[in-house]
C-alpha cells in the first residue's frame, strides 16, 4: 500500500536530504503553509487540508479538506487522523519539527497516537529522523552517526541497548532524568533498542 506523507509548515532547509526520503509510490498530503514546501520539494499533492491561517487557499482541482480555525486538532494532527481513516499503515512526517516548540512537541504526539493504533510511522527534520520505540524492537544503522532515547510517556522499563558505545540492560528511564541522550553504534553493525513497558523516542541523527 502507498506510504501516507504528511508535509507541515516547519522550516525545512536541507531539501535534498527530505527528498531522500521519498518513494515513487507516495501520497502527498500537505497541511496549510506546508504549501510553501512543495516546489523546493519537487512534489504535487494528492490532498490539501488546513484551515488556511498562516497560507492562502489555493484555487485548485486537488481534493481540499477546508477545517474551521477553531478546533481542537492542529492540522497536521487532522492530517494525520485523515490518513488513518482512509487505511494507511505507514506515514511519513516532513516539515513538522523545528520553528514553533509547541507545534514541534504536539507533533511528536502524533508520533505516539499512530503507535498505539500499531502503525509505522516516523518522522524527519534537517537533523534526524525519529519514531516510537514499543512493542517491537528498532534498529540504529552505523551511518546515523549518534541517536538518542528519550522517554516521553512517564516511565520506561525494561530498557535494553546492544551494539552501541553505552549498552544498556533491563534499564529504567523516566521523564525526570534523561539520560539516553547521545549515544553512538559501534563495529560498523546497527545498535539494537528494546523497551518491555512504556514508550521511548527514538531519534537517529544524521548530522550535527
Amino acid at each position: 500500500m502507498k506510504r501516507y506523507v504528511i508535509v507541515g509548515g516547519a522550516p525545512i532547509s536541507d531539501y535534498e536530504n527530505i527528498k531522500n526520503q521519498f518513494r515513487d509510490d507516495d501520497f502527498f498530503a500537505v497541511c496549510d503553509c506546508g504549501l510553501r514546501h512543495i516546489e523546493k520539494l519537487g512534489i504535487t499533492p494528492d490532498l490539501i487540508i488546513g484551515d488556511f491561517d498562516s497560507f492562502e487557499r489555493p484555487n485548485t482541482e486537488i481534493e481540499t479538506i477546508a477545517l474551521p480555525r477553531e478546533k481542537d486538532d492542529t492540522d497536521t494532527f487532522f492530517a494525520a487522523k485523515e490518513g488513518v481513516k482512509r487505511g494507511f499503515d505507514e506515514f511519513l512526517l516532513l516539515g513538522v519539527i523545528g520553528g514553533r516548540l509547541d507545534h514541534s512537541l504536539g507533533n511528536i504526539s502524533i508520533l505516539l497516537y499512530l503507535d498505539s493504533l500499531e502503525l509505522k510511522a516516523k518522522a524527519v527534520d534537517d537533523y534526524s529522523e525519529m519514531e516510537i520505540v514499543s512493542k517491537k524492537a528498532a534498529f540504529v544503522e552505523s551511518k546515523y552517526p549518534y541517536f538518542s532515547l528519550l522517554n516521553i510517556t512517564g516511565v520506561a522499563k525494561g530498557i535494553t541497548i546492544k551494539n552501541a558505545k553505552f549498552p544498556l540492560e533491563n534499564g529504567e528511564i523516566n521523564c525526570d532524568y534523561q539520560y539516553g541522550v547521545s549515544n553512538e553504534t559501534i563495529n560498523n553493525s546497527p545498535a539494537e533498542v528494546s523497551v518491555k513497558e512504556g514508550k521511548l523516542l527514538l531519534i537517529k541523527v544524521i548530522k550535527d
